[in-house]
């Protein structure tokens, strides 16, 4: 599955979430797949992504290490369905919001439980987010700098172009 499609998958299924156990789930799962675009990126992806992808690759592991194993539903880790990054940029933008909204969704968790180990995982996971949010941001920033870089190319359609006499003739 490409990876913008896994991603629609995860915020859908973060959506549907109501209980903690639920959404730390689905904060792992993010974790992963952040984990294994950034992995994907990393070999496929563009060159002067490859340093920063590796990177997110890491950093998405670590933010699965933080999380409680036992709370993954059934259905095992939906990154390992990742066929492809189609459109890094379309990717990243995607992924990052999805891991906002895993921050987010974990912060309403910290503040309902009482359990102390569930308040300081979903403290460590939000703070995991936020780093792999921060590392594919720069990787957005990187594809844009690229662009901005890149001398802009003219497609001639064969038509001949106006005359500006023939526009000072007209007025």
């Amino acid at each position: 599955m490409d990876a913008e499609r896994l991603i629609g998958v995860c915020r859908h299924t973060l959506a549907q979430s109501r209980g903690a156990l639920e959404i730390v789930a689905e904060a792992w799962q993010a974790q992963a797949l952040a984990q294994a675009i950034g992995s994907r990126i990393a070999v496929d992806g563009p060159p002067e992504l490859r340093g920063e992808a590796r990177d997110l690759s890491e950093l998405g592991g670590r933010g699965c290490g933080v999380l409680d194993l036992q709370v993954l539903r059934t259905g095992g880790i939906r990154a390992v369905q990742l066929t492809g990054v189609a459109d890094p940029r379309a990717a990243l933008n995607g992924l990052c919001a999805l891991l906002g909204e895993v921050g987010i969704a974990l912060v309403g968790v910290a503040c309902d439980t009482d359990d102390e180990g569930l308040y300081w995982q979903c403290i460590e996971a939000i703070d995991a987010a936020d780093e792999s949010t921060d590392r594919a941001r720069g990787m957005l920033r990187r594809l844009a700098d690229r662009d901005r870089s890149r001398p802009l190319r003219v497609v001639w359609d064969g038509a001949k172009p106006p005359d500006p006499a023939d526009s000072a003739a007209g007025s």
